[in-house]
């Protein structure tokens, strides 16, 4: 059999004391190795030829997790709030005052008091009574405080208290796990009968170089030999992602069908983001819960004649023949800043700047959205938008353009059907057939007199909207959003081209 430099180097240390069990540590400092790398390997290959045998015990190893390490420096939560109560007077133990002693932080106080109940001490009337009798609690204290300095550099589950254990399990970052296994490795007979001719080390040559060729060593150097019946490893070249794939190929299909590209920024204001699209300043979508709102720039200038004419609109309709929102519409409200919620912010400003000029337009962007992630849902995904702004400009002609859509990224069955938007009149949403099944992708509609005229648009504006990710979904077949920004190399290379 052929033995490798690192094979014969550790069977021979094994052999120095057959019949012993060596550990890791015994094998590198045998061997003079300081990686347990070779050890893996040369061992495995030993195993393999039958010439030592490996026992593996699997464990897992607790240490301290952030929170344990803060605990450590600073003491536990029930420690540090024990030690304050035992130094005030008994008039002097309310929640007030714990709260006021800088000890806990405000999101410590509700849980140091469960964790002082624990313990024995009660929450009387909004003041902490101490149990009669001590001893106790102190013990569990120093029992906590030695399982922390325990797990300080990690120790192996069944070194440590069960019942510590399971109440250190309960509470967020203390401890944390890590699965590991240890190896052993025993020489077995026929490792013990192999000639000692064979342990010599020498040159092994894995590959010829001219360096090589110009000396003499190579005449008495070891050639490694190669299987070529062997299966090569496939390579695994470069491509890119599917998302990426598939905003080339929409973008391919609107610049085929004659659209131009449109982009903007990420952050906007109110006034541009929902005002300019006749969305009442009290409607729910605007609340903090669905909207990021920034602190820097919490605030953006916007022109006065655009805030002018949104407060004429809003409050009574402006010169539309709409009744407008009611109520009094607010400026400051129109120029805080926030990170845009869709792109039709994009194609409104696009609007504003060239509103005499006939156009068909497209973008795709992130939005974000104070969304719980979920199989359907994330806070920040992708849309893509369009407009269409020319003479004759209507909804049949916005219909079409969808099914033509549609049809070229391969799906030939498409229905609209009637739906509300507070900025376009009339609204429809956009379904496709899929698996049996018809699938909402998006919204469309002619934007109101309120959202062109402030504008200045000389003719009607076809717009729609559609989620880019909920695309993405149906033309990959995935039932899970997420699978989609999880770096899954396996499902990367499967997925097909696009």
């Amino acid at each position: 059999m052929e033995l490798s430099n690192n094979e014969k180097r550790m069977l021979g240390a094994l052999r120095s004391r057959p019949g012993e069990t060596w550990t890791l540590d015994e094998v590198l400092a045998a061997c003079q190795w300081n990686d347990q790398a070779y050890v893996a390997g040369a061992g495995l290959a030993l195993a393999e030829n039958g010439l030592v045998s490996i026992d593996s015990i699997k464990s897992t190893i607790w240490a301290l997790g952030p929170e344990g390490v803060s605990a450590k420096q600073n003491g536990l939560l029930e420690q540090r709030i024990w030690d304050w109560l035992e130094q005030q007077p008994e008039d002097g133990r309310s929640m007030k005052d714990l709260q006021a002693s800088g000890v806990t932080s405000k999101q410590e106080t509700g849980i140091g008091v469960g964790l002082l109940k624990g313990l024995g001490c009660q929450l009387v009337q909004g003041s902490f009574v101490m149990p009669e009798s001590t001893d106790e609690a102190i013990v569990t204290l120093v029992a906590r405080k030695s399982f922390l300095e325990q797990c300080e550099s990690g120790t192996d589950e069944t070194d440590l208290d069960a019942d510590l254990l399971v109440h250190f399990k309960k509470r967020k970052g203390l401890i944390e796990s890590t699965d590991g296994t240890t190896r052993t490795w025993t020489l077995t007979e026929t490792g013990q009968k192999l000639p000692e001719s064979t342990l010599q080390e020498q040159l092994q040559v894995v590959q010829i170089t001219p360096e090589l060729l110009q000396g003499e060593e190579w005449r008495e150097a070891d050639f490694k030999s190669y299987d070529v019946g062997l299966d090569a490893p496939v390579p695994a070249g470069g491509r890119p992602h599917p998302m990426m794939a598939l905003i080339e190929r929409i973008r391919a299909i609107f610049l085929e069908m004659g659209f131009d590209e449109i982009d903007g920024d990420f952050v906007q204001t109110a006034g541009w983001n929902m005002d300019a699209l006749f969305i009442p300043q009290d409607h729910p979508a605007r609340e903090m819960q669905d909207t990021f709102y920034l602190t820097n720039p919490e605030k953006i200038e916007i022109e006065q004649n655009y805030l002018d004419d949104w407060t004429s609109i809003h409050e009574h309709g402006g010169g539309t023949g709409s009744t407008g929102w009611g109520g009094q519409y607010s400026t400051d409200e129109s120029q805080k800043g926030l990170l845009r919620t869709h792109t039709t912010v994009n194609t409104v400003r696009y609007l504003a700047e060239t509103p005499d000029v006939p156009c068909r337009v497209f973008g795709i962007g992130r939005v974000f959205r104070k969304e719980t992630i979920d199989r359907t849902h994330l806070p920040e995904f992708h849309q893509i938008e369009g407009i269409i702004m020319e003479p004759g400009a209507s909804l049949p002609m916005l219909v079409t353009t969808l099914k033509t859509f549609y049809e070229k990224m391969g799906y030939p069955e498409v229905r609209v059907r009637p739906a509300y938007f507070p900025y376009t009149e009339p609204s429809l949403e956009v379904e496709v057939k899929w698996r049996g099944q018809w699938l909402e992708l998006g919204g469309a509609g002619i934007f109101r007199p309120e959202v062109t005229e402030p504008l200045g648009c000389k003719w009607p504006v076809c717009a729609w909207g559609m989620g880019l990710e909920r695309l993405a979904m149906l033309v990959l077949g995935l039932d899970d959003i997420r699978q989609l920004y999880i770096s899954d190399l396996e499902w990367l290379r499967n997925q097909p081209l696009l």
